[in-house]
């Protein structure tokens, strides 16, 4: 009803341009007063008189079928929307534009999302999950917005961590056969901090892998680490194909180490960095923000370095880049406004445009988890119990099911539960992962949502619409609380475009679903008098609740 309601106040006389009048419209907190408002207070200067008066004068002058009534409230426009003229125009609409309502083309941006961000040799975790549901889903929301997304992913293939890994098995499992399975690679790299803990002298082994490694001076470590490093990158392919998400570009450290110590020269070239101890360092603390170290004390480089290659290197391979954003968890929040800070002092051209976001921390009930402890949930793990768990259900209802449907759909369940528990917090918050939680089919889960989705292609599979259109004389009140849910749609993507807030369309989505739910329970669609109207309507929740759920990266299925 926007639209209507920015040419309403058009003809009454306001001046401002669309754009601006639309992001203004806000919607009441109750609906007593109103659907829409309009506040008025940025008139005032302009039009030299009271927001209130501004208000009144300029509500009598709106006369429009779309709208019940508008009045005035303080220095608001409160306008009632004809609840009959909205399910029509609202339904006629979202059939108009099927998989595309509610996205906007008021932007044509090029921008990079970097997410998820594995290092080989390690685990990928229930908390890389976080990061690579949010970076797709904003990814997709910003599509949907009509911007083209680079979406990239950047692993450290190279540093201390590898050389760990490296030196254990070496070591102490030589005779193991290497293989592709996150579990086992995992398991060498926790082994390696367990003993390195226990005798620390043997870390001075370590520091020599790790320079043999920087200069690629050893063929037999050479060629282990290729091998390794190939078979960490392919247990991912599977991981990413489950998880619903793709990469235009991968970077991995090992490839821009080598600028990486450039730049960190033309630091020292340029008087930003210094030699501290051996070490090269960039001196922050007058920003309040510490010391950052580029090079070891033994000329190997850090993430620091490469962080800045990596930065350069984006917008060389991608020049129309309008943004890039690098996501990663809120303990690393401190780095990257380092990052961001020595990017401005060397005046690199789009340091403005380069952005991070920073996201919670996924925990057990017992603390932290940590990829060097092994006390984690590892992917695969995880994914094997949600799987369990969701055939098990599947088969209560459907005991002839076929294998291959069966693990098609427990899949696409266990991604709805998985993904919706990641996305359905702020950003900004810590999960604490309990697992029992994740694999609820009731409440404010994914496979809930889900299921509100089969519930109404059900009723859509036992009734057919009649030829004869409906002719609707009065609206019960939850058709109208199902219609108002589903013109909200378009302005919660927008909030979560401007905010990069994916939690916002999560919450919308359980809203939505309950909405449906109770709209179900009250108003029958099969042999109802408004029949063709109810399927029309469940019809329509059928598609906005897919488009949403597909903004979070979360498939719907038509049978559970």
């Amino acid at each position: 009803m926007k639209p209507q309601i920015i040419s309403s106040l058009k003809k009454a006389g306001i001046k401002l341009p669309e754009k601006q009048i639309k992001s203004l419209i806000e919607i009441p907190p109750s609906t007593e007063m109103g659907d829409f408002a309009f506040p008025c207070f940025i008139l005032a200067k302009e039009m030299k008189k009271n927001p209130n008066q501004i208000a009144e004068e300029l509500a009598k002058k709106i006369k429009s079928k779309e709208f019940e009534k508008v009045e005035s409230k303080g220095p608001y426009i409160n306008f009632f929307v004809n609840r009959i003229t909205l399910a029509e125009n609202l339904i006629k609409e979202i059939k108009k534009q099927g998989d595309k309502f509610g996205s906007s083309k008021e932007t044509n941006k090029t921008v990079m999302f970097e997410f998820s961000q594995p290092n080989t040799h390690k685990a990928f975790h229930v908390g890389h999950i976080r990061g690579t549901s949010l970076g797709e889903s904003l990814s997709r929301i910003y599509e949907f917005s009509g911007n083209k997304v680079i979406r990239a992913n950047y692993s450290g293939d190279t540093g201390m961590h590898i050389a760990k890994w490296i030196w254990c098995y070496q070591k102490y499992h030589a005779k193991e056969k290497l293989k592709d399975d996150e579990a086992w690679i995992a398991s060498i790299y926790v082994d390696a901090v367990r003993r390195l803990k226990e005798n620390e002298t043997l870390q001075e082994e370590v520091k020599k892998i790790n320079k043999k490694i920087d200069e690629r001076s050893d063929k037999k470590i050479n060629e282990l680490w290729e091998k390794t490093r190939k078979l960490s990158i392919d247990s991912w392919k599977k991981i990413y194909k489950e998880l619903n998400t793709k990469f235009d570009k991968h970077y991995f450290e090992g490839t821009i180490e080598q600028k990486g110590k450039a730049i960190a020269k033309e630091l020292l070239n340029k008087k930003i960095a210094e030699i501290s101890d051996s070490a090269t360092i960039v001196d922050l603390k007058k920003f309040d923000m510490g010391v950052w170290v580029v090079l070891r004390s033994d000329g190997t480089v850090l993430y620091s370095a490469k962080d800045l290659a990596l930065a350069e290197q984006k917008y060389k391979d991608y020049p129309k880049l309008s943004s890039s954003f690098v996501l990663i968890a809120y303990e690393q929040d401190f780095y990257f406004r380092q990052l961001e800070k020595i990017l401005e002092l060397i005046n690199f051209k789009h340091a403005k445009d380069y952005h991070h976001i920073s996201f919670g921390m996924v925990r057990l009930p017992t603390g932290k988890m940590s990829s060097r402890t092994g006390d984690n949930i590892l992917y695969s793990d995880f994914m094997k119990d949600i799987t369990d768990f969701a055939k098990k259900r599947i088969k209560k209802t459907m005991p002839a099911i076929s294998q291959k449907e069966l693990d098609n759909k427990a899949e696409k369940i266990s991604i709805a539960a998985i993904k919706y528990s990641m996305l359905k917090q702020s950003p900004n918050k810590n999960i604490v992962f309990k697992k029992e939680d994740a694999l609820s089919f009731e409440g404010d889960t994914g496979p809930y949502i889900q299921y509100s989705y089969v519930r109404a292609s059900s009723i859509l599979r036992k009734v057919k619409s009649q030829k004869e259109k409906t002719k609707i004389r009065k609206l019960e009140q939850k058709e109208i609380e199902l219609i108002k849910k589903l013109s909200e749609f378009q302005d919660i993507v927008q909030k979560a475009y401007t905010t990069l807030n994916p939690s916002l369309i999560a919450n919308y989505s359980y809203q939505l679903a309950q909405t449906f739910n109770e709209f179900y329970h009250t108003c029958p669609v099969m042999n109802s008098e408004k029949q063709n109207f109810r399927i029309e309507l469940v019809d329509s929740f059928r598609q906005v609740l897919k488009n949403s759920l597909g903004l979070l990266g979360i498939d719907v299925l038509e049978r559970m």
